[in-house]
């Protein structure tokens, strides 16, 4: 090994908690604490954001389908990420990819915070993704290493919370800083957070790799037997944010990384993104639409070729073809397309209606707190008798319903600050749908296949997430802002009914 290699080993190789911290009783809730504090960082993130571009339209004078790109960029890097990253912490260890995260993603907000022009902040957004990818790939795997088994599940529970708690708090405290101080600080906030993240992981969190120096990429000896780590599904616990972390699970001697099937499918979501948000006013040629939409379904169609010949897929086709699976993943696109499209499009509706920032954000808050007590107490309300697609039709309508009322609240002349009803009942019902679903999911994909499917679980959120952000802006460029938020809410409604359809008892072959 040459000097190069030597230092960089140190400099990677991960220091054990003191010993007056491992021997306590509790250490390892000191570990789960450290972790929650990456997930409510990046549940923030996500909901923060929508209350900041009408601040951004008018400080960059760009219109609303330049500004989503604030929030398409890191979804984007974010689920190209996930799997790699997850790969490159198995080498040089989930400690240190995770504390990495917390320094990348406070120096990448804090340069948004500073962004001179709209591009150099969808720039510093993308690398906050790469910081966001390295903490949200190795979350649940740390606590599965931290923590006993007998307090897995409660552990999960505690990390679901605050993935919620920063989902919350995201509307009211983005509208309360663009108020009152700037756009600037929904960025700026996230950088004491980190480095509070930083000093708690390195003496919190255990060592995930042994003393020895970690495997760097590139030759190495053939290994005696295969080593993975601990494979832990995303439906762990009711997941709350655009993408909780991808399954983990050993790796086959010898299998590639499907490097080709990630390219394709960042291809083919990145044009179809770009043609929606070219159709909703981005400055580019009238004939780019149809390009990038041609792009999106080559790009599509490689893919699935690329997925049937690859030894590795990252999308399984055998497995999406498995009874359960293929339903599941649509139930999941839909739920987070229903979550995160009235989160980008309330404040507009708010702002129309004349409500104050601050105000429209404390209304919006309504949504995802409804969503993440429904998720994490609201099964214990329902019938003890009832199946898990029971909970899923019943979210499904609840959801529906909520997307009526905040169609027709408007339109029939009613007070801005009664969308929280309709918003309340939306949230609650989603809360009821995602965790079920979720359960279905990953108990229709074979426990060999855990992993796999977890990953495939993260993607169809993600892209969900994505379709939630870009479909507002669409119908707000093309019909206004009453009319087109009326057609997507309404929209919206008739995709709930579909996932009720979609929801079904597994029939086994």
């Amino acid at each position: 090994m040459n000097a190069a290699s030597t230092l960089t080993a140190r400099l990677l190789a991960e220091r054990p908690r003191p010993r007056g911290i491992a021997g306590r009783r509790y250490a390892h809730w000191l570990a789960v604490g450290t972790v929650c504090l990456g997930a409510f960082l990046g549940q923030l993130t996500a909901s923060v954001t929508a209350l900041v571009y009408p601040a951004l339209q008018h400080r960059f004078d760009a219109g609303f389908a330049a500004v989503e790109w604030v929030a398409l960029a890191y979804l984007l890097v974010l689920v190209a990420l996930l799997a790699p990253i997850g790969r490159l912490s198995d080498l040089v260890g989930r400690k240190t990819v995770y504390l990495g995260g917390f320094a990348v993603f406070g120096l990448a907000s804090l340069g948004a915070g500073f962004a001179g022009g709209l591009g150099t902040l969808v720039a510093c957004r993308a690398v906050q993704a790469v910081g966001g990818a390295m903490m949200q790939a190795n979350s649940v795997a740390l606590v599965a290493r931290g923590v006993p088994g007998h307090a897995m599940r409660r552990a999960l529970g505690v990390q679901a919370a605050a993935q919620g708690l920063g989902l919350a708090l995201g509307p009211g405290l983005g509208g309360l800083l663009v108020a009152h101080a700037s756009w600037r600080w929904v960025f700026w906030i996230n950088v004491p957070v980190a480095v509070v993240g930083i000093v708690a992981g390195w003496f919190l969190l255990p060592r995930t790799r042994p003393e020895a120096a970690p495997v760097l990429p590139g030759p190495r000896p053939r290994p005696r037997a295969a080593v993975g780590p601990v494979s832990v599904g995303p439906a762990s616990g009711p997941a709350v944010g655009p993408a909780s972390g991808p399954a983990v699970g050993p790796e086959p001697d010898g299998g590639r990384f499907d490097l080709a099937g990630l390219l394709l499918l960042g291809g083919s979501t990145t044009a179809l993104l770009l043609a929606l948000s070219t159709a909703s006013g981005l400055p580019l040629p009238a004939w780019a639409v149809a390009a990038l939409l041609a792009a999106a379904v080559l790009c599509a169609l490689a893919l699935v070729r690329q997925e049937r010949r690859a030894t590795r897929p990252i999308l399984a086709p055998g497995l999406v073809n498995t009874p359960g699976v293929r339903p599941g993943l649509a139930v999941a696109l839909i739920g987070y397309l229903l979550l995160f499209c009235p989160l980008v499009l309330g404040p507009v509706l708010l702002a129309e209606a004349g409500l104050p920032t601050a105000h429209s954000g404390l209304v919006i808050t309504v949504l995802p707190a409804a969503f993440a007590v429904a998720a994490t107490v609201g099964g214990g309300l329902l019938p003890r008798g009832w199946s898990d697609v029971a909970r899923c039709r019943c979210g499904a309508v609840l959801a529906g319903a909520g997307l009526l009322g905040c169609a027709l609240l408007p339109a029939l002349g009613a007070p801005a600050v009664l969308l929280a009803g309709p918003l309340l009942v939306l949230g609650g019902g989603l809360g009821l749908l995602l965790p079920a679903n979720n359960a279905l999911v990953m108990r229709a994909i074979p426990a060999e296949c855990s992993a796999v499917g977890g990953g495939m679980v993260n993607m169809a959120r993600s892209l969900g997430t994505a379709l939630g952000t870009a479909l507002p802006v669409l119908g707000v460029h093309l019909a206004g802002p009453a009319a087109g938020g009326r057609a997507v809410l309404l929209t919206l409604a008739v995709v709930a009914g579909l996932a009720v359809a979609l929801a079904r008892p597994v029939r086994r072959r």
